[in-house]
């Protein structure tokens, strides 16, 4: 698991992603790298889709790359750990799932102790990280004893969606299937909670839930726009016609309607938006803002300060974005004052915070030595160790990361439905993570 770990973690280190170079009306994605151009079946089928309707802009080029059913990058590669593209945090150490575990309860408790709730993770990954919530909650089942608890999973990929299965459920019990309904797959995790598998938020039953979106939103597509003399340009990609088999940079000669996310204020020259990610916050806000819980959003991105940060990875490396589509990750980070927009002030929101920050605050400190004194091997105390560093430390993910939350107005004593999310940064009530964790 810590092969190449202090190169790259998981796209948050080399954050500067690679920087756009323009020239003229186009521009590169940067250096490329020295492999001859890979004519992959996802290049075809792009290169056919441009010919056909012309130039597309990034949010399409990321959605068809990432997610189409036939060819896309996430629906047909286990991308994770040593072996894959990049590496998260709950696979590298075991106390980041775990104190994320005691975020949920502490908000359970905080917000009055319901006889049920829903945890609901968007892109769970290899279901590492809700195996360790729910270790947390089989350790505090005195606590929980009186709540009726269910894991509901948010998954687009089918290959992911089994791994998960392995991680999450009890094996002697056997998965129930069904590709026609809202709910794909349904399974029992071996602490006895079920597990029921989704292709789309909206189609989580609504209810009293916890939200977790772990390095979910920075993969959801985005448009970018360069500012021009003439306004706002938003960048496409297009074949190169200089060079055979081989996509390009380009700006649009006019106004696009996505267009319309950008700020009047805006004081970036070049800016990237993302819908989808839009759509899914106020979906959330309307859920918590009608029938409670809470979100928790963690992630690297930055408060409205950034401009170009589209960028690929494989194999733990940095890769131009537009070479051989389909084989590498494609990210951009996430824009925090975007999703505070989005909320719309139905609901409060508080963060970002840093990682570093917000898991000192849920006290990582104490967690590791508990677990150094139990630990008898010198590797096992080496790899805790070492995992802390790579969580916490500013120079690898304790600065790049970010956590970020939304609560119903309720929670925060004299927050108004009134006050706007960047006012209720600052709550009169403690919460978890964002100030430090006090059980009530």
């Amino acid at each position: 698991m810590w092969l190449g770990m202090n190169a790259l973690v998981r796209r948050g280190v080399a954050r500067a992603g690679i920087p756009c170079i323009w020239r003229g009306k186009c521009f590169s994605s940067g250096k490329e790298p020295a492999e001859s151009h890979q004519v992959t079946p996802m290049l075809r089928h792009l290169m056919y889709k441009i010919k056909s309707t012309g130039p597309i802009t990034v949010a399409e080029y990321m959605k068809e790359v990432l997610t189409n059913p036939a060819k896309g990058y996430y629906v047909h590669h286990d991308m994770l750990g040593e072996k894959g593209d990049f590496i998260t945090s709950p696979e590298i150490s075991q106390i980041f799932g775990e104190l994320l575990g005691v975020w949920f309860v502490s908000e359970w408790i905080s917000s009055g102790k319901s006889t049920a709730f829903q945890l609901v993770e968007l892109g769970p990954g290899r279901g590492t990280l809700t195996r360790d919530i729910l270790r947390v909650f089989s350790q505090l089942g005195s606590v929980l004893k009186t709540c009726d608890i269910s894991v509901h999973l948010v998954e687009v990929s089918p290959k992911l969606s089994e791994i998960q299965a392995l991680t999450l459920t009890e094996e002697t019990l056997p998965l129930e299937r069904d590709t026609d309904s809202l709910v794909y797959m349904k399974g029992v995790s071996k602490s006895g909670i079920p597990v029921s598998w989704y292709r789309d938020l909206k189609d989580v039953p609504k209810g009293y839930s916890f939200y977790l979106a772990h390095e979910f939103f920075d993969v959801l597509p985005v448009h970018k726009f360069q500012k021009t003399p003439q306004g706002w340009r938003e960048v496409l990609v297009d074949i190169d016609p200089r060079v055979s088999d081989k996509l390009r940079f380009v700006l649009a000669p006019c106004a696009t309607p996505a267009e319309a996310f950008i700020q009047h204020d805006e004081r970036r020259d070049h800016v990237e938006v993302c819908p989808d990610a839009g759509v899914i916050i106020q979906e959330l806000a309307q859920r918590i803002a009608l029938t409670g819980g809470a979100a928790l959003i963690a992630d690297y991105g930055h408060d409205g300060t950034k401009t170009d940060t589209f960028r690929g990875f494989c194999g733990h490396r940095l890769h131009d974005v537009l070479i051989a589509p389909g084989t590498a990750d494609l990210t951009a980070d996430v824009d925090f004052s975007f999703l505070r927009r989005m909320a719309q002030g139905k609901v409060a929101s508080l963060g970002p915070v840093e990682q570093r920050t917000f898991l000192k605050n849920m006290g990582i400190d104490v967690r590791l030595k508990i677990l150094l004194d139990k630990a008898d091997e010198a590797s096992v105390k080496q790899q805790l160790l070492r995992g802390y560093d790579m969580l916490m430390n500013p120079q690898k993910m304790g600065e790049r990361f970010n956590f970020f939350a939304l609560l119903p107005h309720q929670r925060l004593h004299g927050a108004s439905q009134e006050r706007n999310a960047r006012q209720s940064k600052t709550p009169t009530s403690s919460v978890a993570g964002f100030d430090e964790l006090v059980w009530q």
